[in-house]
Protein backbone atom coordinates (compact mmCIF):
# COMPACT_ATOMS: atom_id res chain seq x y z
CA UNK A 1 0.00 0.00 0.00
CA UNK A 2 1.34 3.43 -0.98
CA UNK A 3 1.81 5.53 2.17
CA UNK A 4 2.71 8.76 0.35
CA UNK A 5 0.53 11.66 1.42
CA UNK A 6 -0.17 14.95 -0.38
CA UNK A 7 2.01 16.65 2.25
CA UNK A 8 4.97 14.43 1.30
CA UNK A 9 4.58 15.37 -2.35
CA UNK A 10 4.55 19.08 -1.52
CA UNK A 11 7.64 18.85 0.72
CA UNK A 12 9.66 16.60 -1.62
CA UNK A 13 9.27 17.67 -5.27
CA UNK A 14 9.85 14.71 -7.61
CA UNK A 15 12.17 16.79 -9.79
CA UNK A 16 14.80 17.39 -7.11
CA UNK A 17 16.60 14.06 -7.59
CA UNK A 18 16.70 14.51 -11.33
CA UNK A 19 18.10 18.01 -10.99
CA UNK A 20 20.75 16.81 -8.55
CA UNK A 21 21.85 14.07 -10.95
CA UNK A 22 21.91 16.54 -13.83
CA UNK A 23 24.00 19.03 -11.83
CA UNK A 24 26.44 16.36 -10.66
CA UNK A 25 26.80 14.86 -14.12
CA UNK A 26 27.14 18.17 -15.96
CA UNK A 27 29.90 19.60 -13.79
CA UNK A 28 31.62 16.24 -13.40
CA UNK A 29 32.05 16.14 -17.19
CA UNK A 30 32.74 19.84 -17.82
CA UNK A 31 35.31 19.98 -15.02
CA UNK A 32 36.78 16.54 -15.60
CA UNK A 33 40.50 16.63 -14.75
CA UNK A 34 41.52 15.49 -18.22
CA UNK A 35 40.11 18.73 -19.69
CA UNK A 36 41.63 21.13 -17.15
CA UNK A 37 44.99 21.44 -19.00
CA UNK A 38 43.06 22.63 -22.07
CA UNK A 39 41.32 25.34 -20.06
CA UNK A 40 44.51 26.48 -18.34
CA UNK A 41 46.59 26.48 -21.52
CA UNK A 42 43.89 28.38 -23.41
CA UNK A 43 43.91 31.00 -20.66
CA UNK A 44 47.67 31.40 -20.92
CA UNK A 45 47.58 31.48 -24.72
CA UNK A 46 44.67 33.79 -25.37
CA UNK A 47 43.82 35.74 -22.18
CA UNK A 48 47.04 36.28 -20.26
CA UNK A 49 48.66 39.40 -21.78
CA UNK A 50 52.32 38.37 -21.46
CA UNK A 51 52.64 34.57 -21.17
CA UNK A 52 52.86 33.96 -24.92
CA UNK A 53 53.76 37.42 -26.14
CA UNK A 54 55.45 37.26 -29.53
CA UNK A 55 53.86 33.93 -30.46
CA UNK A 56 52.04 33.90 -33.79
CA UNK A 57 48.52 32.49 -34.09
CA UNK A 58 50.00 29.44 -35.79
CA UNK A 59 52.43 28.80 -32.93
CA UNK A 60 49.66 29.26 -30.37
CA UNK A 61 47.49 26.73 -32.20
CA UNK A 62 50.40 24.27 -32.36
CA UNK A 63 50.96 24.66 -28.62
CA UNK A 64 47.32 23.92 -27.89
CA UNK A 65 47.47 20.92 -30.22
CA UNK A 66 50.51 19.49 -28.40
CA UNK A 67 48.75 19.91 -25.06
CA UNK A 68 45.58 18.30 -26.44
CA UNK A 69 47.44 15.28 -27.77
CA UNK A 70 49.74 14.64 -24.82
CA UNK A 71 47.66 15.69 -21.83
CA UNK A 72 44.15 14.87 -23.06
CA UNK A 73 44.02 12.45 -26.00
CA UNK A 74 46.73 9.99 -25.00
CA UNK A 75 45.60 9.66 -21.35
CA UNK A 76 42.02 9.11 -22.54
CA UNK A 77 43.18 6.60 -25.14
CA UNK A 78 45.20 4.69 -22.56
CA UNK A 79 42.10 4.34 -20.36
CA UNK A 80 40.02 3.09 -23.30
CA UNK A 81 42.71 0.57 -24.26
CA UNK A 82 43.03 -0.65 -20.67
CA UNK A 83 39.27 -1.21 -20.56
CA UNK A 84 39.35 -2.99 -23.94
CA UNK A 85 41.98 -5.49 -22.79
CA UNK A 86 40.34 -5.99 -19.42
CA UNK A 87 42.93 -4.41 -17.13
CA UNK A 88 40.31 -2.08 -15.62
CA UNK A 89 36.63 -2.68 -14.92
CA UNK A 90 35.29 0.75 -15.88
CA UNK A 91 36.47 3.75 -17.90
CA UNK A 92 35.15 5.88 -15.04
CA UNK A 93 37.89 4.47 -12.75
CA UNK A 94 35.47 3.87 -9.92
CA UNK A 95 37.78 1.78 -7.73
CA UNK A 96 41.28 2.42 -6.42
CA UNK A 97 42.49 -0.68 -8.26
CA UNK A 98 41.25 0.70 -11.58
CA UNK A 99 43.23 3.91 -11.07
CA UNK A 100 46.71 2.46 -10.62
CA UNK A 101 47.73 1.85 -14.25
CA UNK A 102 46.01 5.01 -15.61
CA UNK A 103 47.93 7.10 -13.04
CA UNK A 104 51.20 5.55 -14.18
CA UNK A 105 50.39 5.85 -17.89
CA UNK A 106 49.23 9.45 -17.57
CA UNK A 107 52.30 10.29 -15.49
CA UNK A 108 54.51 9.09 -18.34
CA UNK A 109 52.70 11.36 -20.81
CA UNK A 110 52.87 14.28 -18.38
CA UNK A 111 56.60 13.87 -17.79
CA UNK A 112 57.31 13.52 -21.52
CA UNK A 113 55.38 16.72 -22.26
CA UNK A 114 57.18 18.55 -19.46
CA UNK A 115 60.55 17.44 -20.87
CA UNK A 116 59.65 18.57 -24.40
CA UNK A 117 58.51 22.02 -23.30
CA UNK A 118 61.41 22.42 -20.88
CA UNK A 119 63.94 21.84 -23.66
CA UNK A 120 62.18 24.30 -25.99
CA UNK A 121 63.29 27.57 -24.42
CA UNK A 122 60.88 29.66 -26.47
CA UNK A 123 58.01 28.50 -24.26
CA UNK A 124 57.20 30.51 -21.13
CA UNK A 125 58.32 29.07 -17.82
CA UNK A 126 54.80 29.31 -16.42
CA UNK A 127 53.59 26.64 -18.86
CA UNK A 128 56.55 24.39 -17.98
CA UNK A 129 55.76 24.89 -14.29
CA UNK A 130 52.12 23.94 -14.82
CA UNK A 131 52.94 20.74 -16.71
CA UNK A 132 55.57 19.72 -14.16
CA UNK A 133 52.96 20.38 -11.47
CA UNK A 134 50.54 18.06 -13.26
CA UNK A 135 53.19 15.34 -13.28
CA UNK A 136 53.84 15.83 -9.55
CA UNK A 137 50.10 15.74 -8.83
CA UNK A 138 49.68 12.44 -10.70
CA UNK A 139 52.62 11.01 -8.73
CA UNK A 140 51.21 12.15 -5.38
CA UNK A 141 47.78 10.86 -6.39
CA UNK A 142 49.26 7.45 -7.15
CA UNK A 143 50.74 7.33 -3.65
CA UNK A 144 47.53 8.59 -2.03
CA UNK A 145 45.57 5.97 -3.97
CA UNK A 146 47.17 3.31 -1.77
CA UNK A 147 45.16 4.62 1.18
CA UNK A 148 42.05 6.25 -0.30
CA UNK A 149 40.26 7.08 -3.53
CA UNK A 150 41.38 10.70 -3.69
CA UNK A 151 39.28 12.86 -6.02
CA UNK A 152 40.92 13.41 -9.40
CA UNK A 153 38.44 16.23 -10.06
CA UNK A 154 39.59 18.25 -7.08
CA UNK A 155 43.24 17.48 -7.89
CA UNK A 156 42.66 19.03 -11.30
CA UNK A 157 40.85 22.05 -9.91
CA UNK A 158 43.48 22.43 -7.18
CA UNK A 159 46.16 22.54 -9.86
CA UNK A 160 44.21 25.24 -11.69
CA UNK A 161 43.91 27.23 -8.47
CA UNK A 162 47.58 26.72 -7.66
CA UNK A 163 48.71 28.05 -11.03
CA UNK A 164 46.50 31.13 -10.71
CA UNK A 165 47.91 31.79 -7.24
CA UNK A 166 51.39 31.67 -8.79
CA UNK A 167 50.32 34.12 -11.50
CA UNK A 168 48.89 36.42 -8.82
CA UNK A 169 52.21 36.29 -6.95
CA UNK A 170 54.17 37.22 -10.08
CA UNK A 171 51.98 40.33 -10.63
CA UNK A 172 51.96 39.59 -14.36
CA UNK A 173 48.27 40.45 -14.63
CA UNK A 174 45.31 41.33 -12.42
CA UNK A 175 44.10 37.94 -11.22
CA UNK A 176 41.08 38.99 -9.14
CA UNK A 177 38.35 37.88 -11.52
CA UNK A 178 40.13 34.77 -12.86
CA UNK A 179 40.77 33.57 -9.29
CA UNK A 180 37.16 34.22 -8.28
CA UNK A 181 35.88 32.24 -11.24
CA UNK A 182 38.19 29.28 -10.56
CA UNK A 183 37.29 29.31 -6.85
CA UNK A 184 33.62 29.03 -7.82
CA UNK A 185 34.32 26.30 -10.37
CA UNK A 186 36.38 24.41 -7.79
CA UNK A 187 33.46 24.51 -5.39
CA UNK A 188 31.08 23.33 -8.10
CA UNK A 189 33.38 20.43 -9.00
CA UNK A 190 33.66 19.31 -5.39
CA UNK A 191 29.93 19.68 -4.82
CA UNK A 192 29.16 17.67 -7.95
CA UNK A 193 31.39 14.79 -6.86
CA UNK A 194 29.87 14.86 -3.38
CA UNK A 195 26.32 14.80 -4.76
CA UNK A 196 27.28 11.94 -7.06
CA UNK A 197 28.42 10.08 -3.92
CA UNK A 198 31.76 9.40 -5.60
CA UNK A 199 33.88 10.70 -2.71
CA UNK A 200 33.73 11.74 0.91
CA UNK A 201 34.86 15.12 2.24
CA UNK A 202 38.36 13.95 3.10
CA UNK A 203 39.00 12.63 -0.42
CA UNK A 204 37.79 15.91 -1.92
CA UNK A 205 39.88 18.13 0.35
CA UNK A 206 42.94 15.93 -0.10
CA UNK A 207 42.58 16.40 -3.86
CA UNK A 208 42.57 20.19 -3.52
CA UNK A 209 45.67 20.04 -1.31
CA UNK A 210 47.55 17.78 -3.73
CA UNK A 211 46.66 19.95 -6.73
CA UNK A 212 47.63 23.26 -5.15
CA UNK A 213 50.75 21.91 -3.42
CA UNK A 214 52.01 20.29 -6.63
CA UNK A 215 51.92 23.59 -8.51
CA UNK A 216 53.64 25.47 -5.68
CA UNK A 217 56.38 22.83 -5.43
CA UNK A 218 56.88 22.88 -9.21
CA UNK A 219 57.15 26.67 -9.19
CA UNK A 220 59.64 26.58 -6.33
CA UNK A 221 62.02 24.12 -7.99
CA UNK A 222 61.80 25.47 -11.54
CA UNK A 223 62.26 29.08 -10.52
CA UNK A 224 65.29 28.52 -8.28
Amino acid sequence: MNSTTPQDIIETPPSINGFTKLFAGLFSYLLHPVFIPLYVTSFLLYIHPYAFVGFSDHNRSNTLLIITLNLVFFPLLSVLLLKAVGFIDSIFLITQKDRIIPYIASGIFFFWTYTVFKEQHSYPIILVVYIFGIFLASSFALLANIYCKVSMHTIGMGGWLGLFLILMYTNSMLMTWPLCIVFILSGLAGTARLLAKSHNNFELYLGYVIGIASQLIAAYFLNK
